[in-house]
């Protein structure tokens, strides 16, 4: 069975997911963040391939993938540092790419080597639903990826439902409809937005994303959704302390 489905059918608790650019500060400690997430308790962890032109991101992930870039991160060498510990990784890894970098690869090679590492999902922010529909699902579905689609503030009710109906694994609620970034708090407007979504009993999961950096934002998304995606502040706290343990370990200590 596909570890997201997994993780929240036996699931006691809110789920934590934590993002991070692949190849980040340095090129190969991507294997060393993961394996500390893992052992600090994390649930589920994005990792980023990193675009030259990512649309959907702020400032801090932005930064991070040029640096990664520029590290000479790509997702050959993201798939070669996955599968080394592919046997010491029990929680779910989905990747998250804009779609370039997945066509240029090969769409269907990229599926099957995801499936081949146990990968168990994929986000591509710039993959518009109705062209995954048609196109990707059925790739998608022969290798057993969860497709997670993001919705926003903006995201109408009825788009929204057909999007739940269509996919399985979890929805991404951005918080914003800005770029990915670290707030301190939600104002009224977004605590609105989670009460919606969460009075619509979706079928899927939801997790929040987006501005979730402190206990305070922690607890706000939590109150109406099932879990939470952190990105920015991780990301942050990787640049600043250029150490993944003392990284992940401040972050802990932030939202407790």
């Amino acid at each position: 069975m596909n570890k997201i489905t997994t993780l929240f059918q036996n699931r006691q608790r809110n789920i934590v997911s934590i993002y991070f650019t692949a190849g980040f500060p340095q090129l190969n400690d991507t294997i060393e963040i993961i394996k500390e997430l893992q052992i600090n308790g994390i649930d589920m962890i994005e990792v980023g391939v990193p675009f030259s032109d990512p649309i959907a991101d702020g400032k801090v992930i932005q930064a991070s993938s040029y640096k990664a870039i520029q590290n000479g991160m790509n997702l050959k060498i993201l798939f070669k540092q996955l599968e080394a510990i592919k046997s010491k990784i029990q929680i779910p890894l989905i990747i998250m790419s804009y779609l370039n970098p997945i066509i240029q690869y090969g769409f269907e090679n990229f599926c099957e080597d995801c499936h081949k590492i146990d990968i168990s999902g994929i986000i591509i922010p710039d993959l518009p639903f109705e062209e995954y529909i048609n196109e990707y699902k059925f790739i998608t579905d022969a290798y057993d990826l969860k497709m997670i689609m993001l919705i926003s503030p903006k995201t109408s009710e009825e788009r929204i439902r057909l999007i739940d109906s269509n996919v399985e694994g979890f929805i991404y609620m951005v918080s914003s409809a800005a770029t990915t970034g670290i707030q301190e708090s939600f104002d009224e407007q977004k605590q609105e937005y989670f009460r919606r979504i969460n009075s619509m009993k979706l079928r899927n999961p939801r997790l929040i994303g987006f501005g979730i950096s402190n206990k305070e934002t922690l607890t706000v998304a939590l109150e109406n959704a099932s879990g939470v995606i952190i990105g920015s502040k991780f990301v942050s706290l990787l640049a600043e302390e250029n150490n993944p343990k003392k990284a992940v370990q401040k972050l802990l200590a932030e939202l407790k």
